[in-house]
């Protein structure tokens, strides 16, 4: 959770209610928790009713417990270790059907992520990818698999892509020594923020690179590195993260890469197509017929 609310909460307490204060504290001690309690739940487990809860919520300058609860889940995030995570999970979905959470989450999340990017923000990206005389892609840990998603088509779309390893800060650093301003660097991060993605993005800016971060908020440490930020809602469900809104964001700017290079991209495939069927990389057709 932010700091900056422990700080409100701090600089308030002497104001509180007794009810308040017990709300107060229980945020303080197990935010963990809080952040995924209804008004009411909160209320009945710190013992006063639903009505303290949102007046605590107002007194810190929300509009009411809903929006104290959205900041409380989207700051804890990068604060929670995988044990808390597992907990979390298991006391959000209950006794809930599994499939049906996982699904439903996915589904809002997708949802969310199509309501608030920004359209503006997007088009520059496509615009940043298209002109770039090369193009450096790294995805932290879980989001690696992202990096290496977006860097396959890219690599069949652009002449000079890389995916940089970012396992050691080091090595990550090295990796993007030749990184200018005629460069396009993607940088994909996601809670619990990865320090060698922070570092490397930091150095790209130093080196004047267009850098398009694709992270789940405005308040993520990459945004600053960034003209173009990206926000793809992600979600923890015990220790796996949940791509599946940024997943389908690197498929927006494939496809749009695509259509606004559809010219050069349709002649691109056609050798590779003569190639896979010189080489039989695929079955065709009629091998699958019986």
């Amino acid at each position: 959770m932010s700091d900056s609310l422990f700080n409100t909460i701090n600089s308030k307490f002497s104001e509180f209610s007794k009810g308040q204060k017990r709300i107060a504290k229980y945020i303080c001690e197990d935010y963990d928790k809080a952040a995924f309690l209804t008004a009411s739940k909160l209320g009945s487990t710190v013992g006063v009713s639903e009505s303290t809860v949102v007046r605590f919520a107002m007194e810190l300058g929300f509009e009411g417990y809903p929006a104290l609860q959205k900041a409380m889940q989207e700051m804890i995030r990068s604060r929670l270790t995988s044990v808390q995570r597992i907990d979390v999970a298991c006391s959000r979905i209950g006794d809930a059907e599994i499939l049906d959470s996982v699904f439903n989450s996915d589904i809002e999340k997708i949802r969310r992520t199509l309501e608030e990017t920004s359209k503006e923000n997007f088009d520059k990206a496509v615009e940043l990818l298209c002109s770039a005389e090369k193009i450096y892609i790294l995805g932290a840990r879980s989001a690696e698999a992202l990096a290496v998603f977006l860097g396959y088509y890219l690599k069949l779309l652009f002449k000079n892509v890389a995916i940089i390893d970012p396992s050691n800060e080091s090595d990550t650093l090295a990796q993007m020594m030749h990184v200018d301003n005629q460069a396009c660097v993607i940088g994909i991060s996601f809670p619990r923020y990865c320090n060698s993605a922070i570092a490397a993005l930091r150095y790209a800016c130093t080196k004047g690179a267009n850098i398009i971060a694709i992270t789940d908020s405005m308040s993520s440490p990459i945004v600053k590195y960034s003209e173009c930020p990206l926000i793809a809602k992600s979600d923890m469900l015990s220790i796996v993260d949940s791509l599946v809104a940024p997943m389908s964001l690197a498929n927006a700017l494939i496809v749009a890469a695509i259509k606004k290079n559809q010219h050069e991209v349709s002649e691109t495939f056609r050798q590779m197509e003569e190639i896979w069927d010189e080489y039989e990389i695929y079955q065709k057709p009629e091998e699958n017929a019986e």
